[in-house]
């Protein structure tokens, strides 16, 4: 399982409020919450913390909390302060896999999050232990691959919300780009491309993390095999960092990334100069900073990725018939 991180070398536990200014936040987007008319769906207020999806909930019926949205993530994560405060029963351990290293994590039997009616109990959840020893303004979790099995979630990050449809009921009828989705290890993988002018187009398997607040963050070996540094745009050093430990990366980017019909210019590029963020084989992965520029329909049921497109300047469509 893969652990979030951030480009501004903090793990995204330590990034957002004091948990005093998350209780009140949370209390107030909680009675924002509504159900759309004529449905079961919910509809969550959210808020962007450095580019993260913050979601609010309820915890066993009482306890408020903030939850950060994260396809990238196998397991439910929870601060262990939150943990204690739960009486959680243990289950024992598991081993999270960060782009740097592993870390072992407590298990816990999962409580009930509530969001305005729609609930989720995840079988269990993980506690970072090393999280006892960091600074008390954090977030309180964050929501993976069960959160994503258990709704169809759609975001909207224009309209800072997401509606949770119930997978057995959901019927599409937008004219959105569907675009097949494969779910390896809990994560969410598609196919794009990397068009680069003069070239032809570079192909290749994508997670989608919307852990990452990046645009795309390139393997070593995708980036040296399609020669990416060498391609004339200007780069400067970064890093990310997360469980393990930092990877060295240069801050670049692509002339365009093509999802289906849709194409999004000039998105910034992490390119990874050791290792990678993803799983072998794949490419790498695509983060926040693109995915916002779309309305983004997660069918986990269905296998399949829905982008709408909203009115944007970064993003062009394909004037070739869709098929």
């Amino acid at each position: 399982m893969r652990f979030p991180y951030s480009g501004q070398g903090k793990p995204l536990l330590r990034v957002a409020l004091t948990l005093a200014e998350l209780s009140l936040s949370t209390m107030l987007l909680l009675e924002a919450v509504s159900t759309a008319a004529g449905s079961n769906d919910v509809i969550v207020p959210i808020e962007f913390k450095r580019g993260h999806i913050m979601v609010p909930a309820t915890v066993n019926g009482s306890n408020r909390v903030w939850l950060m949205l994260d396809t990238g993530f196998s397991i439910t994560l929870i601060d262990p302060r939150l943990a204690d405060l739960l009486e959680l029963r243990p289950l024992g351990k598991t081993t999270i896999a960060g782009i740097a290293g592993e870390e072992r994590a407590d298990v816990f039997e999962g409580p009930t999050f509530d969001f305005g009616g729609a609930s989720y109990t995840p079988r269990r959840l993980a506690v970072l232990s090393s999280e006892r020893t960091k600074r008390p303004r954090r977030m309180e979790g964050v929501l993976g691959a069960g959160f994503f099995r258990r709704f169809i979630v759609e975001i909207d990050s224009k309209g800072r919300t997401i509606k949770l449809h119930e997978p057995k009921e959901y019927e599409y009828a937008g004219s959105g780009e569907m675009l097949p989705l494969k779910i390896r290890n809990s994560t969410p993988v598609i196919d794009a491309a990397i068009n680069i002018p003069g070239r032809p187009s570079i192909r290749g398997q994508f997670e989608i993390d919307t852990g990452c607040d990046g645009g795309l963050c390139l393997g070593h070996d995708f980036v040296d095999a399609n020669k990416l540094l060498q391609t004339g745009g200007p780069v400067q050093g970064g890093g990310r960092s997360g469980v393990g430990g930092d990877a060295r990366t240069k801050v670049g980017s692509v002339p365009e990334l093509q999802l289906g019909r849709f194409a999004v210019k000039k998105p910034e590029v992490n390119f990874f100069l050791q290792g990678s963020p993803v799983e072998r084989g794949h490419a790498g992965h695509i983060g926040m900073e693109v995915l916002r520029q779309f309305r983004v329909i997660f069918d986990y049921s269905r296998e399949r990725l829905i982008l709408e497109r909203p009115e944007e300047d970064g993003i062009r469509e394909k004037k070739t018939e869709h098929k």
